[in-house]
Parts: structure tokens; sequence; C-alpha cells
């Protein structure tokens, strides 16, 4: 490690091979907690290059616990992550919503590093047990539209840097690669991104792939379709910017987005508005940004239809009886 650090230190890169042992390395426990977080603040004071990111991303997919998924036509819904909002679980309500409309979500996610509570803290507190075995996986899809794959069970390496990340309590390279390294290798996904840079070298990689993809990324930083101002929106290579009016909803607040300050108040907020009790604009969030998955899996529909599916789903109780069930399922 140490010849890596040097190597970086005099503002050089690293190639897409390198990228990748130094990954490997990583998983394998080979390097010390203090060398992972040298290694992890270079990336806190350049930007990353596309042969850096991909070669991260391919050792974590080469390394990765598989899950045969390919009896479902299966999307993904996930946020990089670190765009400081403190928001509500708005993917992990999309997920639901989009398994109560009959899409099938095979969704990644992991505890919270930089919020308060992330998607796995939110399934964790509702009793969901997390597992690599496929056959509690393909069950829970088959009967609820949804299963979840927690990180660091599927990405050793992701284990490996949890109590970095935990400590540092920042974004790291590893918010950017959480999207991309999903164990199922699901053929569709929605991808929310922090920045317009990540969000053009999401584009750039996704373009490479067979992926029906969509990213967005709201001007404002967040990490999602927050309808606090216009967003970037790239389906399969071609970018729009698009107003919250554009699409018939209100320019909402940022404080009405807040997610609560402890992991009980997350889940609370989480209920609520999948029972569809949530405030105006906390539905609205919900729904535009289950609109755009649905997008992503129904290319041929319309915005319009698209946003008719997702608030049927939310407000006939749909959502929140695939997440009952799921929850259900554990005991």
């Amino acid at each position: 490690m140490r010849e890596i650090l040097n190597h970086l230190f005099e503002h050089k890169t690293l190639t897409r091979q390198e990228s990748e042992k130094v990954l490997v390395n990583i998983a394998n426990g080979i390097y010390s907690e203090s060398e992972i977080a040298a290694f992890i603040t270079v990336y806190l004071m350049r930007s990353i290059t596309v042969d850096e990111l991909t070669g991260f991303r391919d050792a974590l997919l080469n390394l990765c616990i598989r899950v045969d998924l390919s009896d479902f036509e299966t999307i993904d819904v996930c946020g990089t992550g670190g765009d400081g909002k403190d928001t509500f679980n708005v993917s992990t309500l999309t997920t639901f919503i989009l398994a109560g409309s009959g899409v099938k979500v095979a969704k990644h996610g992991n505890y919270g590093v930089t919020s308060t509570c992330g998607s796995s803290n939110i399934l964790d507190y509702f009793g969901y047990k997390f597992s690599t075995e496929q056959d509690k996986l393909k069950r829970e899809i088959d009967k609820t539209g949804v299963c979840f794959l927690h990180a660091p069970l599927f990405n050793p390496a992701m284990k490996n840097v949890a109590p970095v990340r935990r400590a540092l309590k920042i974004k790291t390279f590893f918010n950017m690669l959480g999207p991309m390294v999903n164990p199922s290798f699901p053929g569709r996904q929605l991808i929310g991104v922090y920045s317009l840079e990540l969000a053009r070298l999401y584009s750039y990689l996704y373009q490479n792939s067979s992926k029906e993809y969509i990213i967005v990324h709201s001007l404002d930083g967040y990490d999602e379709v927050s309808l606090t101002s216009d967003f970037k929106y790239i389906l399969n290579g071609v970018d729009q910017i698009i107003s919250p009016e554009k699409l018939n909803y209100t320019r909402a607040l940022q404080s009405d987005l807040k997610g609560g300050a402890t992991i009980e108040e997350a889940a609370d907020i989480f209920v609520h508005i999948l029972q569809g009790l949530g405030t105006t604009t906390q539905n609205n969030v919900v729904t535009v940004n289950t609109q755009m998955a649905l997008k992503c899996y129904y290319p041929s529909k319309s915005l319009d239809e698209c946003r008719e599916i997702a608030e049927q789903s939310l407000f006939s109780g749909k959502a929140y009886s695939s997440f009952k069930k799921l929850i259900e399922l554990q005991s």
C-alpha cells in the first residue's frame, strides 16, 4: 500500500487494472484500517477517473456473492447517498410503490453512512432478516415483488471498509460504487447521484453496458428527484433538464424532505408515507421517483402514464401491502 499511496500523493492516477487489484486486496483483508483510510482520503481531495471507478467496480462485481434472479425481470432503485441532505428514505419507498404496481425490484442497499437512516436501517428496524440465501430472496420477490440485498453481505470489500466509512462519516468513492454493484445484475436501474460530474461518469459507464437505465440528479444537490429544483434526467445516454412544473408538480421546500433525527423517527415517516398518509410534498416526491423508475421499466409508456401507475399503487394500499407481506415472511 505504501507504494500506491506515494504514487497517488504525487498526483498520479491508477490504471483500471491497478484499481481493481487494490480493491481485491482490501476485500482480502491485506490492508489495515489506517491504510484504507489513507487510500480513501486521496479521493476526497481529487476527482476519481473513469479508469479508477471502472476498476473498483470490476473488483466488487467479480468478488460479490452473485444472486440469480433471472426468472424475474428486475429493476434496482438506488441512490449514491452522500448528498448531505438527510431526506426521508425515497428509494426504499419507491421500491415498494414499484412492487405494488407489479414490478419486481431487487433492491441493493446499506446502512446510512452520511445520513441518519439508510435503507438497511429501515428494513432492519422492522424485522427484515438480511440473507444471501437464494431460495429466501426468490420467495420474497415472487410473493411480494421485493427482495433486499444488504451490500456488506454480498460485497466483502464493502464489509471491510465499513468501520472506516462509519468513522469518517462523509461521502467516499464507495458511495459512487454502491448502485453499480448489485449482485443480482438487474437489467434495469434508476440511479440517483449527488453531482453532475458523477452523472456524467455514470452515463459514460452505463452506455457501455446492456442495462436500461435512468440517472437523475437534482441541480440543488439531491441524489434523487427532490422537486426542490430542476433536475438532470439521463435516459439511456440522452439527457435533459426537467422542472417540477413541467411534470405538473408543485416545487417543494427542502425543509419538507427531512427524514427524522433518529431511526425511529425515520421509520415512522416511512410507514406514514407508505400508507398514503404523507404530506403533499412527501407523496409527490415518492411518486415522481417511482414515475422515473417506471419509465425505465416501461420505456414505451409516457411519463403521465407512469405517474398514474405510481399514484394508484401508493394510494390504493398496494405498496403498503407489499411491505407488510415482506416483513411477515421473516417470521
